[in-house]
């Protein structure tokens, strides 16, 4: 179910990041080596990111496979961004949501993806939908489970939550309204990263004060990549990696 990447570190093209690696986005959008769950993303790609000077993030998604958009192509190649994240999409069923179903979400200064899918839903997260605000509700950009992941994220953020936090426990409430969900859950600021291991694969590559990639699985072979263990709460900054065990919710 889908592959996604965060990246904060020098000026880059997008594309340094996520086309021209050897086992780029790009190329797992066919061909991914460490997904579990899935073997195309063809169902929708987006990337988000960050100009100079101005902290809400930009955004390009669209429908259909990452391959086949020439546009992207001319945007990954001229556009420089500090900080990014990108995905690619397998859906976990159909719909008519088109682009709105693909990552990243925004909200404020967030940008978030979802690896992963909803067991029983949506009638297994209906308890917690119903304890958002209606107008929270309305806004949704879409009827995926992946929309509502991020509304019940978003509503702690905006709530004062720190994002570590507000991932880790969105992450609980989920796992014990929905067991046996898969919840890889990535979101950035332009500053920070946070992101949850629960269910599938996740990788980072830190440069200490230079740079730091968290994704579902490498773009390379370069020894850098550590793997986080499943359950785990990873938040990491330009300078520094903290990962933190989840437990699952009591019963």
């Amino acid at each position: 179910m889908c592959r996604h990447l965060a990246y904060l570190g020098p000026d880059v093209a997008i594309g340094e990041v996520l086309v021209r690696p050897p086992h780029s986005l790009y190329r797992q959008a066919w061909a991914p080596r460490r997904q579990v769950h899935g073997t195309v993303n063809a169902d929708g790609f987006g990337v988000g990111w960050y100009a100079p000077g101005d902290p809400r993030p930009a955004r390009y998604r669209r429908a259909g496979p990452m391959w086949a958009d020439a546009s992207f192509a001319d945007l990954a190649r001229v556009v420089r961004t500090r900080a990014l994240l990108g995905a690619v999409r397998d859906a976990t069923e159909a719909s008519a949501d088109g682009e709105a179903a693909a990552a990243p979400f925004a909200g404020d200064d967030w940008l978030f993806s979802h690896n992963g899918a909803i067991r029983g839903w949506p009638h297994s997260l209906s308890r917690l939908a119903a304890g958002l605000p209606a107008g929270e509700l309305l806004l949704l950009e879409a009827r995926c489970d992946s929309a509502l992941v991020w509304a019940l994220l978003l509503h702690r953020l905006r709530d004062g939550y720190p994002a570590p936090e507000a991932l880790a426990e969105t992450t609980r409430e989920i796992a014990a309204a929905a067991p046996d969900s898969r919840l890889n859950l990535l979101l950035t600021d332009g500053e920070t990263i946070a992101a949850t291991a629960w269910g599938d694969t996740l990788w980072y590559r830190a440069e200490p004060g230079r740079s730091v990639v968290v994704a579902s699985e490498p773009y390379d072979d370069d020894p850098l990549w550590t793997e986080v263990p499943d359950h785990t709460l990873l938040s990491a900054t330009r300078t520094d990696v903290l990962r933190t065990p989840l437990k699952e919710p009591s019963a």
